[in-house]
């Protein structure tokens, strides 16, 4: 047992999960899910300005390769990886000061915006797109421990959801204010990564200031060990959603590709480019708390992989002949969907089979494997076209899709449903 529950008359479970006092309800979504939700709109407006324009600055403004964009997409969405299970350990054996971690997490990525302004090749790009995921590794698991354990294990699904929700409302407000600036100013990219540093900070404000601190009631009996942490993993449902996480995002094209073919397919202008993240960006905030409900309710596994089978849809029409002014609205839908059916729901239903103490460290696991896989997927998507073209990579990420859905349905992990 690694942990007590400090709070008196709240029992506690075996596996470390908090239970309501009989006869008592709590809020389904508390203060801590709000505050953390909040940090992440706002850092989410910074975040989302720079990756609008990031695919169109690099392609036709640096005029990298498609397998060159690969590299640095695959360096931006996966180095995090990297530092991800030590920002996990870092919470835990602080004794769960998940806030402190989190927070210089998010003012590592805040300073790196302004250096953008600097590098105008691939190797400085490289470095600081690097420097920025390792602040976002360093802060994920522990925000994402928090928002677990600050929820109970029936409405873990829906405070996820909540927390989405509102980070993704950032995510739809980055892109019309990047789309914004480069209407109304010169140096648009200039401006664009100088306010995206301004709301980085303002992000990191708000975190210190009202994001509760502390141990969040959790009193350490023993200080967590990085082999403990990693032994999580002898757990076997935990290990089959880490697997199922692995496999399924080695099939995950990463959006900055999704919009580039979007755009070649309907010859959108450069200057609307930046728009196109808002449509996932919508969807995703319309139905990310629906799906988190539907989650804790039905199953979390069944909606996690459903959310694959929504994109393999979105696969499947880009591949069509189809060209009709419906399909951008249609494609966008469906990939804000299958984040809203998968994102939050992931880390709800790995949070079931983890005790308190090695919470973060056991969400960093799955995420560091999910990390990995699409940090190794942009580079063999821009491989792929790059040698035979767009539609051959796609086909090539809708099988593979395909097969490891299959196999997470067959090897469904146990506890993904609700009790």
């Amino acid at each position: 047992m690694y942990v007590a529950d400090s709070r008196a008359g709240t029992p506690a479970s075996a596996d470390g999960a908090v239970r309501p006092p009989a006869g008592r309800r709590r809020a389904a979504v508390g203060p801590v899910v709000l505050a953390l939700g909040t940090v992440s709109l706002v850092t989410d407006v910074s975040s989302e300005m720079v990756t609008a324009v990031l695919p169109l600055y690099l392609v036709s403004g640096l005029g990298l390769s498609p397998l060159g964009f690969g590299l640095l997409d695959g360096v931006y969405n996966g180095f995090s990886a990297v530092v991800r299970l030590v920002g996990g350990h870092l919470a835990d054996r602080g004794g769960g000061r998940h806030k402190w971690v989190a927070g210089f997490g998010y003012a590592v990525s805040a300073l790196c915006k302004p250096l953008l302004l600097v590098a105008h090749s691939l190797t400085p790009i490289g470095l600081v797109l690097a420097a920025d995921r390792t602040g976002k590794g360093l802060r994920t698991a522990p925000r994402d421990a928090l928002i677990s354990l600050s929820s109970t294990p029936q409405a873990r699904g829906r405070a996820f959801g909540v927390h989405r929700a509102m980070d993704t409302a950032g995510a739809l407000l980055g892109p019309l204010v990047a789309f914004l600036i480069l209407r109304a100013t010169v140096d648009g990219y200039d401006a664009v990564f100088t306010v995206s540093f301004c709301v980085a900070v303002l992000g990191v404000v708000v975190l210190v200031l009202f994001v509760p601190g502390g141990r969040g009631g959790v009193v350490v009996q023993e200080r967590p060990s990085l082999r403990g942490a990693v032994g999580l993993l002898r757990r076997r449902g935990l290990r089959r959603i880490a697997v199922c996480a692995l496999l399924l995002g080695l099939a995950t094209v990463s959006d900055s590709f999704v919009y580039l073919l979007l755009q070649r397919r309907l010859g959108v202008p450069d200057r609307w480019f930046a728009l196109l993240p808002l449509g996932t960006a919508a969807s995703f905030l319309l139905l990310a708390v629906p799906l988190g409900r539907l989650a804790d309710r039905a199953g979390r596994w069944a909606v996690f992989v459903g959310g694959h089978g929504g994109l393999l849809v979105a696969y499947g029409l880009l591949l069509t002949a189809w060209h009709g002014r419906a399909l951008p609205y249609v494609v966008l839908a469906l990939h804000g969907a299958f984040y809203a059916a998968t994102d939050g729901v992931l880390m709800a239903a790995a949070s079931e089979g983890v005790p308190q103490a090695l919470r973060s460290s056991g969400l960093a696991l799955v995420q560091t494997g999910q990390a990995l896989a699409r940090f190794a997927c942009s580079l063999l998507f821009g491989a792929a076209w790059t040698l035979w073209g767009d539609r051959a990579a796609l086909v090539g990420a809708a099988v593979a899709l395909v097969g490891c859905g299959v196999f997470s349905v067959v090897v469904r992990p146990k506890g993904a449903v609700p009790a």
